[in-house]
């Protein structure tokens, strides 16, 4: 059900902040009418949802009940269906987690944003004369993919229109954290649950060209309790964990493999505007030729075309 709540919340600094703000019910624990994934597992628990924004934002909250978890589940919206979003300090936020390079995410959140704006403003008088208030959003995407990515990307709406157009009316950007390997060290300190959730799923990603992959996740699991890393979760979870880690690496072999075959297939009129717009998008967001050739393996030929269009 949806109401409008006061609520006050007390920072750090000990000050208090009225949110008045569109309220939702707070999230159900997982859905299993879909299949979920550790992160979302993970960061459903309010103390490291919590944990996470604390890091990102540089706040120092640490009662998880300011928190009020809004995530759609897809059994409402069927296909629709974010991975982590809340309500705190009168904001939106939305994280999403990837494991593959993916340029659609600001159409995806701008698709999540009219979904839950939609909800929270159901009974409100949107044909009235009175100014409804909405909480401003942010959009983070956490990326522990194989690609290697910077620090930091920032991905706009924008960048996904047929032409460029100065004028157009609308606008969303997402950032895109990387948090593989040795990236964002910083961001990983402050939040020790995204840092052991990082550790896991390089080791996963490790042994998986040494071992298969059922083999590959229970070596991670096993060197992770035995090395207190989301020893608690992976005890009390175990077996869930390995079914959403072996499901997780199937679908990023899966959607890696149909790209490299998109890709290949170049013949094709269609597939070659899309592979020539990913690789602009790539241009626009920073990515030097060297790390588009790698990662999309793009022709030096590709790209120089790509820059005389972008």
């Amino acid at each position: 059900m949806t109401k409008e709540t006061k609520a006050a919340i007390t920072d750090n600094s000990g000050a208090k902040q009225v949110q008045n703000v569109p309220s939702v019910t707070t999230a159900a624990p997982v859905n299993r009418t879909y299949k979920s994934t550790l992160f979302i597992m993970l960061f459903q628990d309010k103390n490291n949802l919590l944990e996470l924004y604390n890091a990102v934002s540089g706040k120092h909250y640490t009662d998880p009940e300011v928190l009020e978890i809004n995530t759609l589940e897809n059994a409402i919206y069927m296909t629709v269906k974010n991975d982590v979003s809340f309500l705190i300090d009168g904001r939106l936020s939305l994280y999403e987690h990837q494991s593959t390079y993916n340029p659609n995410l600001p159409l995806r959140f701008l698709i999540y944003i009219a979904k839950l704006y939609s909800r929270m403003t159901r009974n409100a008088n949107l044909y009235g004369t009175k100014v409804i208030r909405i909480p401003p959003p942010e959009f983070l995407i956490f990326y522990n993919g194989k690609e290697e990515l910077p620090d930091r990307t920032v991905l706009n709406l924008s960048d996904m229109y047929e032409k460029e157009d100065p004028h157009a009316g609308l606008e969303l950007s997402a950032v895109m954290l990387n948090i593989s390997g040795e990236h964002n060290q910083k961001l990983k300190e402050a939040c020790r649950t995204l840092r052991e959730y990082s550790i896991y799923t390089d080791k996963v990603r490790k042994y998986v060209g040494e071992l298969e992959l059922a083999d590959a996740v229970e070596r991670a699991i096993r060197e992770c309790i035995a090395e207190g890393v989301l020893k608690d979760f992976l005890e009390k979870h175990r077996a869930e964990a390995k079914e959403m880690s072996i499901f997780e690496y199937d679908q990023e072999k899966h959607i890696r493999q149909e790209r490299e075959e998109a890709w290949a297939d170049g013949h094709s009129a269609g597939v070659e505007e899309a592979r020539l717009s990913m690789i602009i998008q790539m241009l626009k967001n920073g990515m030097s030729e060297e790390d588009i050739s790698r990662i999309a393996g793009a022709s030096e030929k590709e790209i120089k075309d790509a820059k005389s269009i972008s």
